[in-house]
């Protein structure tokens, strides 16, 4: 209801030239670094094409909620070249819209971004799965096998789909074909980089570093207001993540643009502390200090039975 509230009563938007070139050197720096790759030492290449490449996902996020034209197409279309290989545009705007109802927020049966599995199935799972669960349940754990996991089980669950006769699933892995293939042969074709390290040095890296925002986003809790949390993080963070790192003020004005929430968090921060009872980090510094090798919560959701 609240994102109904929120597209109901928004500003007709104009063109948001802060997003339209944030797009533009996001594709040309990275394009750079793709170029000049032969000529640069791999451990300069990694965490610039990884920043970038996780950037492109923050822009796709911004984008499936509305911004920076009035257009979806054309918004689509600023953002469809994809470097991160990960999964398709539109099943992303899918799942990440019905994400938004706040009231099923971490029901692993009702929200399809959960990281929590319901407790029936956690007991039936084998010992090295569960290792495997709690392990991706700390931070450390989410960078390194989080976007093996998270791709095994979107892939999986979107095949079954689609051979169900899901339409709006094939036409969205029909669309990811190209957006994928525009990366690649610029990457492989134009400048010569081997696929292999494409994987390892940009997409893999690039979405490792996605999953940290998405770490600590949400918790089980039973007011729904206390399931999103605050992170007041440095500009470096802050830009990668378009400022989502604020993130009960994303989850109350889902189509604030990427550059007014810092005002409007400003504004209203001792209203958005309270509603979300403190749940609040000083920093993704302190999230890698508390959870790098601790598991943040149990797999299972405490509060389901």
């Amino acid at each position: 209801m609240l994102l109904t509230r929120e597209i109901e009563t928004a500003k007709p938007l104009t063109i948001e030239w802060p997003t339209v070139a944030l797009i533009a050197a996001m594709y040309s720096l990275l394009a750079l670094v793709m170029w000049f790759f032969h000529t640069l030492p791999w451990w300069g290449v990694a965490p610039i094409a990884a920043y970038l490449v996780a950037l492109h996902g923050s822009l796709q996020h911004e984008v499936l909620h509305g911004h920076p034209t009035r257009n979806r197409l054309v918004n689509e279309l600023l953002v469809s070249v994809n470097p991160s290989l990960w999964f398709p545009y539109r099943r992303y705007r899918k799942l990440h819209l019905t994400h938004h109802n706040d009231a099923h927020l971490t029901d692993p049966l009702l929200d399809p971004e959960s990281y929590y599995l319901l407790p029936d199935r956690w007991a039936r799972l084998p010992a090295p799965m569960k290792q495997l669960y709690t392990l991706n349940n700390t931070l450390a754990g989410r960078m390194i096998l989080g976007p093996i996991i998270a791709a095994i089980r979107f892939w999986s669950c979107d095949l079954m789909a689609i051979v169900k006769g899901d339409r709006d699933a094939l036409s969205a892995w029909l669309l990811h074909i190209p957006a994928c293939a525009v990366t690649l042969f610029y990457a492989l074709w134009v400048c010569g980089i081997p696929f292999w390290q494409y994987v390892l040095l940009f997409a893999y890296p690039g979405v490792a570093l996605m999953l940290v925002r998405s770490f600590c986003e949400h918790q089980a809790a039973e007011d729904e207001g206390e399931r999103t949390i605050i992170v007041e993080a440095s500009p470096f963070w802050a830009l990668l993540f378009l400022n989502n790192n604020l993130h009960v003020a994303h989850h109350t004005r889902p189509r604030l643009a990427w550059y007014e929430l810092p005002a409007y968090y400003r504004a209203e921060r001792d209203a958005l502390v309270a509603k979300n009872n403190g749940y609040r980090m000083n920093g993704y510094g302190e999230i890698f200090r508390r959870y790098f090798l601790r598991p943040k919560e149990p797999v299972a959701h405490p509060l389901i039975k």
